[in-house]
């Protein structure tokens, strides 16, 4: 259990941060950026959730503490990928094969109600599906930041796979709750050179 009780501690003044296993890194470093990243679409989550109605806001709770987790997994060095499945204390938190296979079920049901789509389609719709979009686009900048440090040090594979799941979760998301029957108005579909 996570216990908090001093929020600023001037450990990071030197531009330094505390990873999960206590060693510390450069604030600028790849992987402080990859889970930095992961935070920031995790709020920008917060703001869609404002919106959201009971078909989407159990899904993007879920998606909202699988973030924290990814984090987490992102925050702790080593290469000891293969959690056993329970959580004892001495093991490191990591993103295991069911979360990416949960966001890759949920897909499936809502684009199951979708109509295929015949254009590339603009971010926007809804108040929710705007934000959906917005929430998407950090998240592939938090896939890139992961990918980056996976260059640089060994990062979780499953990491990369739920960032790379969640981006087109989040983009079935938008478009299933701009759909007609859900009291949208549909995809906002881009027209090529429209404006010529």
């Amino acid at each position: 259990m996570v216990k908090l009780n001093r929020i600023y501690t001037r450990t990071g003044d030197d531009g330094t941060t505390g990873l999960a296993d206590g060693s510390r890194l450069r604030k600028d470093s790849a992987r402080v950026a990859a889970y930095g990243t992961v935070d920031e679409a995790n709020s920008a989550l917060g703001v869609a959730m404002l919106h959201a109605g009971d078909d989407a806001a159990p899904m993007l709770l879920r998606i909202q503490n699988d973030l924290f987790d990814v984090g987490a997994d992102l925050a702790t060095p080593g290469d000891d990928f293969l959690p056993g499945g329970t959580m004892p204390e001495w093991e490191p938190l990591r993103i295991v094969p069911s979360q990416v296979r949960r966001l890759e079920a949920e897909i499936d049901a809502m684009n199951a109600v979708l109509e295929p789509l015949n254009s590339f389609i603009l971010p926007g719709g809804s108040a929710l599906a705007a934000h959906l979009h917005v929430a998407r686009t950090i998240v592939r900048r938090a896939e890139r930041d992961a990918v980056t440090a996976a260059a640089e040090t060994p990062v979780n594979p499953l990491a990369i796979h739920y960032l790379n799941r969640l981006s087109d979760h989040l983009f079935v998301m938008a478009r299933f709750v701009n759909r007609p029957g859900a009291g949208g108005s549909g995809d906002v579909l881009w027209v090529p050179a429209g404006n010529r």
